[in-house]
């Protein structure tokens, strides 16, 4: 997996997960503080021309940085249910196709404290490259467990007590009705399309985020971050 800019790097070098950093010409104190952490890791550094950085980036916003970085693991879901430290709290993504999504999702539930993220194998956005760098580095420490069915990942969450809670806009019942004081899992549409059938018909509730100016709905990474926000909420205020 490719990373890119300075925010992504420092954080993959901080959960000791990169291999090798390039870098190109550029020079401040913030990338300065990036080679010394990955001198000091052990991390090989390697220096480029940003033509180089400009290529291998496909254009993206590098910084003058790069890095490769090694494969997370894939989590199965019943470890992230068992290592969650309370009730646990998930994501499942539904074919969220957009990397930029995927990224600000992936950043949500890192400071949401959010114990996992359930992606489909196909039909998601890959999570290096312009999703790493929209995480601003969380895709180095968000636990994502990687399956072949999300519909058939609902019956194994249930099967582990956890409730699964669908976001829809055209259901009465409000996402701040909901219980997230419970281990729950709060499932995500793709960008336009929203939960499939199968998924949606899975899901053990299914509430919407109320809408009160004129446009109809809400980018997938903000609804995420107003219900991971409320679990937040909710849980504080109980404990």
């Amino acid at each position: 997996m490719i990373l890119y800019g300075i925010n992504p790097v420092l954080e993959a070098l901080r959960a000791g997960r990169v291999r090798e950093v390039r870098v190109g010409e550029r020079r401040d104190e913030r990338l300065r503080g990036l080679l010394e952490l990955a001198a000091a890791g052990g991390v090989r550094v390697r220096r480029v021309s940003m033509e180089t950085l400009e290529r291998d980036s496909h254009r993206g916003v590098h910084q003058g940085v790069m890095a490769d970085l090694e494969e997370g693991r894939n989590y199965g879901i019943d470890e992230l249910v068992r290592g969650a430290s309370g009730p646990p709290l998930l994501v499942v993504l539904d074919g969220i196709e957009d990397p930029h999504n995927l990224g600000a999702i992936l950043r949500t539930a890192d400071a949401a404290g959010a114990d996992g993220v359930i992606v489909q194998s196909r039909r998601s956005a890959a999570r290096g490259g312009v999703a790493a760098k929209a995480s601003a580095g969380a895709v180095a420490h968000v636990k994502v467990a990687e399956v072949v069915n999300i519909a058939r990942a609902l019956e194994e969450l249930k099967k582990a007590g956890v409730w699964t809670v669908g976001l829809a806009g055209d259901v009465p019942t409000a996402y701040d009705a909901v219980d997230f004081r419970l281990s729950t899992a709060i499932v995500l549409g793709a960008e336009g399309a929203g939960l499939r059938r199968l998924v949606r018909e899975r899901c053990d509730r299914v509430a919407s985020i109320p809408m009160l100016g004129h446009v109809g709905s809400l980018n997938v990474s903000v609804a995420a971050g107003v219900a991971l926000f409320e679990a937040v909420r909710q849980r504080k205020t109980t404990s």
